[in-house]
């Protein structure tokens, strides 16, 4: 989440409240950056863009970078209050911007996609709404994924909107690779020390995973990470070959 970062003494569930310290990476090799991607498993749903929602281009440090195929989902939350106007939210979406780049120092936001209780779907980091950008979401793990984030703060007990899970899977089942089971897991490589494995290190996570199951954080808070078989689920359904 775009919120400081809160160090806490749990050992094995990590609860701090802000994110991922990838160093920012600049353009990859121009055959992984300019390759043509696969047919999408799911359909593209609407997704409101860049434009759209005034995104402040002139905070842009550098050019998006570009990675490989979508093979796994991380779900953020942002911390914002629960009982926000959807209305409202791009100017939430440029306040994060300029949170992210002038205060974190990055490139540009650090989610790919940002949904709100709505069920409505934002293109966060720039670089192509259609294209693998690499984001700087879920430190050690920002190649080969996507990272999503929901507009709110789900401590234990907060209702989680059924359209936000639905936002979430319709983009999370578009984005992900065709032919992988957003219920199974997936092998992944940790580029980062600061992530709960060391760099270098294989571990298997689930293809829709929280940011916590990689970094010390309680994101994307208890009552959403709850929710996650329900949007591995719904991401299946929506990907299963129509007859």
């Amino acid at each position: 989440m775009w919120l400081r970062r809160t160090a806490l003494a749990a050992a094995v569930v990590p609860l701090a409240l802000l994110v991922f310290r990838d160093a920012p990476v600049r353009f990859l090799a121009p055959e992984r950056a300019s390759a043509k991607p696969a047919a999408p498993a799911a359909p593209r749903p609407a997704i409101v863009g860049r434009a759209q929602w005034h995104a402040d281009e002139s905070l842009v440090k550098e050019h998006a970078s570009y990675t490989g195929e979508v093979n796994a989902v991380f779900v953020h939350h942002t911390g914002h209050r629960n009982d926000y106007d959807c209305a409202d939210v791009p100017r939430m979406l440029r306040a994060m911007e300029e949170d992210h780049v002038r205060s974190e120092g990055w490139d540009d936001i650090g989610y790919n996609f940002v949904v709100d209780r709505c069920g409505t779907v934002y293109e966060g980091r720039g670089g192509g709404i259609g294209r693998s950008v690499r984001g700087a979401h879920t430190t050690g793990f920002n190649e080969h994924s996507v990272g999503i984030a929901a507009i709110g703060d789900f401590a234990p007990g907060v209702p989680v909107p059924k359209a936000l899970i639905e936002g979430i899977a319709k983009v999370a089942a578009w984005k992900l690779r065709p032919g992988i089971d957003p219920r199974g897991t997936v092998r992944m490589v940790s580029s980062n020390d600061d992530s709960l494995f060391h760099r270098g290190q294989v571990v298997h996570l689930h293809v829709v995973s929280g940011h916590r199951d990689t970094f010390e954080t309680n994101c994307p808070g208890d009552a959403l990470y709850a929710q996650l078989p329900a949007i591995r689920e719904e991401m299946a359904r929506l990907r299963t070959p129509r007859r």
